[in-house]
């Protein structure tokens, strides 16, 4: 597949300096004659039930079903922080917010993800890799935090989010003073995004992807592609439009699922497929103010709160050399792990900077008895540290903090109404309890007791401005 006449303009190679990080942990590697390449399919507010075989929707998803099929599907897979900038700064740094201070949304010029820690796409690339980055970046905007600079040889896309423009309802009205531009290896290619661009994000981010296959087919590389889709406001190409049967967010899952379909007819047209391993998931849960224009999902809440609706994705792992096919995993592990996870893989050295993940791979191909490697992993909402599961997934302890819940849905585009809650310290069985109805506190002191002791010690190490447990 060649990249459409429109966009063949944008694709210029970048000379690309990364400063090689300092070394002094070193990942044995897993070895599969040849280094695994990699592909980090990243979606923007989509629900844990938007796609089978998770949930059931109205309209098909039939690229991602048999990703499924073809891999193991992780129904445990947790963010540390549900909003976008945190959770994406988590993803490619392996640390949480708390250490990074990368917290919520950041807007047009926002500094973003300190350079002092390093990305999974520099730890790849001092290792070999060529790298791209197709789509959503939103971990910074300026010149030293975007993609050209963070160990990416080639980029497209936004800087920030699609609604982060000046035709959305209720946005800050600073954002209007910067319009939203397109990106493409270190230059902006389109200084104004309209209506008329947004429906072609998915398609270009495809193409590019497809592309990058197609001319990297015989040595390592990393791909990374976080569709700025189901973000509102949607958008969805001609080739889909009407298409589900099931309005425009049935639409936009669609054309997000052809994608996917292209992205792994590519890697096996290109004799790669075997030796890629691929993960599908989202940076928080749907977004549910926006009504038919948000995802679904079965747990509490949803996006922008600590509890499961916002911080468990559904996630699919596929790796036809060691994960077996047509699989299901209840192991809980989170995205801070899938840097040091890929870097083991690889073979490749763990950056100077201290991180919070840790090598996963025993519980991603389900060695027998494999346990989490963590104590617990904390959650948060902004700068508010909420509370930590403990790392098998079986406990959650919530401190006591505020949250947002859903009174009313918009519809067509426009937000609905929140209004503001709050918990009181409270445990969950989230084995027998994973939608967070019944406090256990009182049945479980001992497990109360030694996740509380976690939490003051994350707190004290990062938000000691915070009040105690």
């Amino acid at each position: 597949m060649k990249i459409a006449q429109t966009r063949r303009d944008f694709l210029k190679t970048a000379a690309l300096s990364v400063a090689v990080m300092g070394l002094p942990r070193i990942c044995k590697g897993q070895s599969f004659g040849k280094p695994p390449n990699f592909v980090i399919i990243f979606l923007d507010d989509s629900g844990w039930a938007d796609f089978k075989p998770f949930g059931r929707p109205a309209y098909k998803t039939p690229n991602v079903a048999q990703l499924a099929k073809d891999g193991c599907r992780f129904n445990n897979f947790y963010v540390p922080q549900a909003v976008c900038s945190a959770s994406r700064a988590a993803l490619l740094s392996g640390c949480c917010p708390g250490r990074t201070k990368v917290f919520g949304a950041h807007g047009p010029k926002a500094r973003g993800l300190d350079p002092k820690y390093a990305t999974v796409g520099q730890v790849l690339k001092a290792r070999g890799y060529t790298t791209a980055v197709f789509g959503k970046w939103h971990i910074g905007d300026q010149p030293d935090t975007r993609p050209p600079e963070r160990g990416f040889d080639e980029s497209c896309g936004l800087m920030y989010s699609n609604d982060m423009w000046e035709f959305h309802p209720g946005n800050p009205k600073y954002w209007g003073k910067y319009p939203l531009w397109f990106w493409d290896n270190g230059k902006v290619t389109i200084d104004r995004v309209t209506r008329e661009h947004q429906p072609m994000l998915t398609t270009w981010y495809t193409e590019h992807a497809v592309d990058f296959i197609d001319r990297n087919k015989n040595k390592p590389f990393f791909l990374y592609v976080p569709h700025s889709m189901p973000h509102v406001p949607l958008f969805v190409s001609k080739k889909f439009e009407g298409k589900s049967g099931a309005g425009l967010y049935g639409d936009v899952m669609m054309e997000i699922d052809w994608s996917v379909g292209e992205i792994t007819k590519a890697l096996k047209a290109n004799g790669v497929d075997d030796n890629t391993l691929v993960i599908f998931t989202s940076d928080n849960g749907p977004w549910v103010s926006y009504g038919n224009h948000a995802g679904t999902t079965p747990y509490r809440e949803a996006k922008g709160t600590g509890f499961d609706g916002g911080t468990r994705s559904a996630c699919i792992i596929k790796f036809p050399k060691a994960i077996k096919a047509g699989t299901t995993s209840t192991k809980a592990f989170c995205s801070i792990d899938i840097l040091p996870t890929l870097a083991h893989l690889a073979g490749a050295e763990l950056p100077e900077n201290p991180i919070d993940g840790k090598n996963v791979w025993d519980l991603v191909v389900g060695k027998r008895g494999a346990k989490n490697p963590h104590d617990y992993y904390p959650f948060s909402t902004g700068r508010n540290f909420e509370g930590v599961i403990s790392g098998d997934g079986r406990w959650k302890l919530h401190l006591r903090h505020g949250y947002r819940t859903l009174v009313e849905a918009g519809k067509d585009g426009m937000p609905g109404k929140y209004r503001q809650e709050k918990i009181g310290l409270s445990l969950f069985d989230m084995e027998k309890d994973p939608y967070e109805t019944t406090n256990v506190l009182d049945k479980h002191p001992e497990v109360a007791n030694r996740l509380k002791q976690y939490a003051e010690r994350h707190r004290q190490k990062f938000y000691t401005n915070k009040a105690r447990p």
